[in-house]
């Protein structure tokens, strides 16, 4: 469904993604792990077009289509949603005016009403609070309202920034436990996160990032069970082991 290729990225003089390449298949969960700063959030936001002139190199293909000279809403309407790292929800409207923003492409609005109770029922917290404006709730419901919010835009593809960020270790299990729901019910998912051990139950595919260049991939059980991700990023490696060992470069998959 998605497939970058050779992906390079600048901030100004700052090469932020060098060649970088993946795929995601249609119907699966794939996880981006890395440390703070290793370009996992550049990698969605070249995707999305909002870096200026990025990709400085490479292509992105959804679909078949190119997209890596679209602009931003050109990408939403191919199918493309992306929840951002932080969640941004707009914090003096209410609930259910964010949720109506999330459709401001379509017109089909007998669809987007009933898209809505949909939207309710995969998150009926937000149903309880719909006239409450959306600065006043609480972490764990900005990241259900910005994930229905980009839900209603009736996406094929959602990109997810670090959904689990500052959220309690309860909150987390709801959020993923959300994610899986979604995913079941036909949407494909690139999701970003630091969280290795709840990403890799959940997901089918997997890289690792770092430095703006993958040093892993492959099947979630398979990097689950490889030994630097143990150590790196699931802590159950010895401490001395930490220490000793470097990464082992595999051969990417994509």
């Amino acid at each position: 469904m998605l497939k970058l290729a050779n992906l390079e990225t600048w901030y100004d003089l700052i090469q932020a993604l060098h060649g970088v390449s993946l795929q995601v298949a249609a119907g699966s969960i794939t996880v981006i792990l890395g440390n703070n700063g290793a370009g996992k959030s550049t990698i969605l936001k070249t995707i999305m077009g909002l870096i200026d002139d990025q990709p400085d190199k490479g292509t992105i293909h959804f679909e078949g289509k190119a997209i890596h000279r679209c602009d931003t809403e050109d990408i939403v309407r191919h199918g493309i949603s992306y929840v951002p790292e932080g969640r941004e929800v707009f914090a003096e409207l209410s609930v259910a005016e964010n949720l109506a923003v999330g459709a401001y492409i379509r017109r089909d609005r007998k669809a987007v009403a009933s898209d809505l109770e949909h939207i309710f029922s995969v998150f009926p917290r937000l149903a309880e609070r719909k006239g409450q404006l959306a600065g006043t709730l609480s972490g764990g419901e900005q990241q259900m309202l910005a994930m229905g919010r980009a839900l209603m835009n009736k996406p094929k593809l959602l990109l997810l920034d670090e959904p689990s960020l500052g959220l309690s270790p309860k909150l987390v299990d709801e959020v993923f436990l959300l994610i899986e729901t979604i995913n079941r019910q036909g949407l494909t998912i690139l999701l970003v996160e630091q969280n290795a051990a709840k990403s890799l139950a959940i997901a089918q595919h997997g890289y690792v990032l770092e430095s703006g260049r993958f040093v892993l991939s492959g099947s979630a059980a398979e990097l689950a069970a490889d030994e630097n991700v143990r150590e790196f990023y699931l802590g159950l490696g010895s401490a001395e082991g930490r220490e000793n060992r470097r990464w082992k470069r595999k051969k990417i998959w994509a």
